[in-house]
């Protein structure tokens, strides 16, 4: 499943905002579907006590997993759902092997009533179940029998009855409007992580796989569709107004990646170059903004089964948008489900980023089809594996499909620094956390999974080379097709193609948390350079200075000044310090660490080997992937103590010639992360003016319209890339309130909204943001009305997300209220919340406020998901107040999330260490912007 909400607004503010797995709420004991028709005191001075000290986890529940001594072979599985009433009955014939004699069958069940239940076994006598004791905190249900059941194969027949509940998880019922304007609904599915347990009672381990005989008994006017194409649709003998939907039987595969949609929708088809018939499903009357997903997919699906070389095993591809959907989209096997904003594509009103975002996403969720649905993980523990392969090869899929996009500069950026910005934390976990109640598995679906997962599968593909890589995925997927693996079986397949350490090399990144700091310094020796090379753990706080340091295993690249795109020595750092010399390297030519920023790592370079450094950002011989990199370590080196904030600002004065749009973007984040510390003193105007400065140059050279064949400043080409920058900065600018560009934004609104000149998609974020940002009640009245007409989801969220943007506390309340109306789809109330309290210092203070007074309806909601997690994390994490630590801290300790447990304690540690950065280097910042201000002597 997709992390992330959207990479298409600035790609940073994007993947904090969704993730993708639904949560879990236990089957309330009263719940009867049959007869309602259906103190701890924060210190206020940080020093460096690590958090752990001030927050521990609490203890974990205990779990069992179910017993071995009955298995599925087949489900036969029949769903009759009602749309009115929102119930659904089932009756579930399933084959199974029973393993040793039982009176007892143990399986996964949660808001599912059983009528009936039986047991027959192969050419025996049929025996009743007498009893069905349901555990409402495991999700489980006991069946009982009257005698043993014998060692044998034999047939389960259960009769229940569910309700099409409105969680967004399990068998769902999502609301859309019709032609006309009625309300109408869906029927939907969504079951990862442990969810189909809410749609048929059913052994819901991803070890357990087994085939699905599906049949759906529908309303003949709606669209049914299931993993499986249909073999057969008849009239339904007791009700003519339904049919019966049969699809052909399913590969064998584990019950979380079974999916069925009952609705209303057209589609847009096309087979892929080796034979698959690809289906793109959209609401009635959008069929033709599916063509670009359905290009994506006809073009991703070959790409593939050429990478694996194995082709894909289903007959049919399915990919369909739900209107209410909680995740990013689900990999479900022939039939991904996506929001409508990750699939669907107006070919004139959706933006650059919109189709860079439903690019990466087709290749992540087509990815899984391989590496996730045919050999799949044994446990959730492995989940990292699933996802964070998939993040990574979406990349290479996309830069194969579209190379114009530059997309693995974006990775870094998107990804890459993320996950080091979380994984510098002490309230970090390790990729491979050993998971135990399923109720674990949420708080995992993070940037720890997905992006440092991506990022290390990346180090280690350029550690193996792109052919035995390759060689050994092939062979992984052949071993193990059908069947679950572990991290460690990929290691072993890896290890046999390259020859290298592989298990070795990755233990150290996987089942440890954080990373190092690489320092390096260096001296000449006649032709060569000599590097000193060392390690240690690097810390958000400060340096790790404790004994039991962690080391990694380190592939280290290292290029020089002479060919900054070729590597000219790899050395593999297996100890805290070593010393490499590298040949023919005269004195006025600079080496650089990391060459392409693939590394999973910070560097601290000696002040002499920064400095030589230097002017390779200024005439941008340094690579764009590499300028970046360098910015951005120093950044976190100032956030941590570790060099001056006042070194970095400086340094990014040298950006002012800088023609790249990820490098842009990166730098446009930290200077967001620093305008946002700096809204809590009485100079934030100064870093306004700043921004300012160094963003008009690079406005000025890209203006407001794109120019035909556009190749701008980032080369020929590179359209694409310049609309993204073209928005990144007058948004920028308008923000931070560069005069010519709030006025030439209200000109063109002021068109826009009366008809005249209809603003361009790659202008409306930034032009609406900058509007509102300096806007009135008269100019919100306007963006709720233009959300009102708006008829695609991906117009509706670009409002939502920068509604937040409007300054008067009177209007951010209104923007609050409207988050939780009727007006905005459950699943987008989190970006708009989440944009209100990331826009200013009130906006924070506010949207704090409005979580905490509006708190039981919101984890109601989501039930304590992962949109809880991304909500508290998008609200919170820009306090820089000690105080405003402990008081989240005791919200939450009143006000339980479970699935965002670590989120809290990761938000509390963020709020301390942005109020010890603001004590730190508060004063020397304020200097620094004087100084920029005197006239010069």
């Amino acid at each position: 499943m997709l992390l992330l909400l959207s990479r298409q607004v600035s790609l940073s503010f994007v993947k904090q905002v969704i993730p993708r797995s639904p949560v879990l709420f236990s089957k309330p004991a009263s719940l009867n579907l049959r007869t309602f028709k259906f103190k701890v005191t924060f210190s206020t001075v940080f020093a460096n006590a690590t958090i752990q000290n001030i927050i521990t986890m609490p203890e974990r529940r205990p779990f069992v997993r179910l017993p071995t001594d009955v298995y599925p072979v087949n489900y036969g599985l029949c769903l009759k759902p009602d749309l009115i009433d929102f119930t659904f009955e089932g009756k579930l014939d399933a084959r199974i092997e029973v393993v040793q004699g039982t009176n007892q069958i143990v399986m996964n069940c949660a808001d599912i009533d059983i009528i009936t239940a039986s047991f027959a076994p192969e050419g025996g006598e049929e025996i009743s179940a007498t009893g069905f004791n349901y555990q409402n905190e495991d999700e489980k249900v006991t069946l009982s029998f009257p005698r043993v059941l014998q060692k044998g194969s034999g047939s389960l027949k259960i009769d229940f009855v569910g309700e099409l509940n409105d969680k967004m998880k399990g068998f769902y019922r999502s609301k859309y409007a019709s032609a006309s304007g009625e309300i109408r609904y869906a029927a939907v599915t969504q079951f990862e992580a442990t969810d189909a347990r809410r749609a048929f009672p059913c052994w819901d381990e991803p070890a357990i796989k087994a085939t699905f005989d599906i049949s759906l008994i529908v309303p003949k006017d709606r669209v049914a569709l299931s993993n499986m194409n249909v073999i057969d649709r008849k009239p339904y003998p007791e009700d003519d107004s339904l049919v019966e939907v049969k699809f052909a039987t399913t590969p064998i595969m584990s019950t979380y990646l079974v999916a069925f949609v009952i609705g209303e929708y057209d589609f847009v088809e096309s087979q892929s170059s080796d034979g698959i018939m690809v289906r793109v499903y959209t609401p009635v009357g959008k069929a033709e903004q599916g063509k670009f997903a359905l290009e994506v997919a006809t073009k991703t699906l070959p790409f593939y089964k050429d990478y694996f070389n194995v082709p894909y095993p289903l007959p049919k591809i399915d990919l369909i948008a739900i209107a209410d959907f909680a995740a990013g989209a689900m990999e479900n096997w022939g039939l991904v489900t996506y929001r409508e904003t990750a699939l669907l594509i107006d070919p004139k009103n959706s933006c650059s980023s919109s189709r860079q975002w439903v690019a990466l996403v087709v290749g992540h969720e087509l990815a899984h089809q391989w590496f996730g649905n045919l050999v799949t993980m044994e446990w959730w523990t492995h989940l990292w594996l699933n996802e964070g392969f998939a993040s990574w090869i979406e990349y290479l899929c996309v830069d194969h499909c579209f190379p114009e996009y530059d997309i693995w500069t974006q990775f870094v950026s998107a990804d890459y620094t993320r996950a080091l910005d979380l994984d510098a934390l002490d309230n970090s976990h390790p990729i491979e956390v050993n998971v135990g109640h399923p109720s674990e598995v949420d708080e995992i679906f993070d940037a720890i999974s997905y992006s440092k997962g991506a990022s290390v599968i990346r180090m280690l593909h350029n550690y193996i080379g792109d052919e035995d890589f390759r060689k050994g995925m092939n062979a992984y997927l052949l071993k193990f097709q059908h069947k679950n693996a572990s991290t460690e079986d990929l290691w072993d397949c890896l290890e046999q193609a390259s020859g290298k350490p592989i298990a070795a090399v990755m233990n150290s990144w996987t089942k440890q948390m954080g990373f190092p700091i690489i320092v390096v310094d260096q001296e000449q020796q006649g032709e060569d350079r000599v590097l000193k090379i060392s390690q240690k753990k690097f810390c958000a706080s400060g340096p790790h200075n404790g004994e039991d340091c962690p080391s990694w295993m380190v592939p280290i690249s290292i290029c020089s000044s002479e060919d900054p795109a070729c590597t000219k020595m790899k050395v593999l750092l297996d100890q805290p310090e070593t010393t490499v010399t590298v040949p023919n390297i005269s004195p006025e030519q600079w080496v650089k660490i990391n060459p392409g920023t693939v590394g999973f790592y910070r560097i601290q370079y000696s002040s002499a080997m920064l400095e030589s450094l230097l002017p390779g950002v200024r005439d941008l011989t340094l690579l764009p992937v590499d300028r970046l990199g360098l910015q951005n370590d120093l950044f976190s080196l100032a956030r941590a103590g570790m060099i001056s904030t006042v070194e970095v600002l400086k340094l990014m004065e040298a950006f002012v010639n800088e023609p790249n749009y990820t490098v842009w973007s990166d730098l446009s984040c930290n200077l967001g992360v620093l305008s946002s510390l700096l809204s809590h003193t009485d100079y934030h105007e100064d870093i306004q003016e700043f921004i300012r400065d160094l963003f008009t140059p690079i406005g000025l050279k890209l203006g407001w319209d794109s120019k035909p064949g556009e190749g701008g400043p980032q080369g020929p080409g590179s359209g694409h890339l310049d609309a993204l920058l073209r928005g990144l900065v007058l948004g920028k600018l308008g923000k931070a309130g560069h005069k010519p560009t709030l006025e030439e934004a209200r000109r063109r609104f002021k068109d826009h909204v009366e008809g005249k000149q209809i603003l361009s998609a790659d202008l409306r974020s930034p032009v609406y943001l900058t509007v509102l940002k300096h806007g009135d009640s008269t100019t919100l009245d306007t963006m709720f009305k233009l959300h009102k007409q708006a008829d695609m989801q991906e117009e509706k969220n670009r409002i939502e997300r920068v509604l937040g943007a409007i300054s008067a506390p009177d209007l951010i309340q209104r923007v609050l209220t409207f988050a939780l109306s009727e007006e905005v789809r459950p699943q987008d109330t989190v970006s708009v919340i989440g944009g209100v309290a990331g826009s200013s210092k009130h906006g924070r203070k506010a949207a704090w406020k409005f979580v905490k007074d509006n708190w039981e309806e919101l984890h109601n909601r989501y039930q304590g998901g992962f949109l809880i997690s991304r909500l508290i994390k998008l609200t919170v994490d820009g306090f820089a107040v000690d105080k405003m630590a402990a008081e989240v801290k005791s919200f939450f300790e009143s006000h339980h999330a479970p699935a965002a447990e670590r989120t809290v304690q990761q938000c509390c540690e963020n709020i301390l260490l942005n109020a010890a950065w603001l004590k730190r280097d508060a004063e020397d910042i304020h200097q620094y912007f004087l100084q920029r201000k005197a006239p010069p002597v």
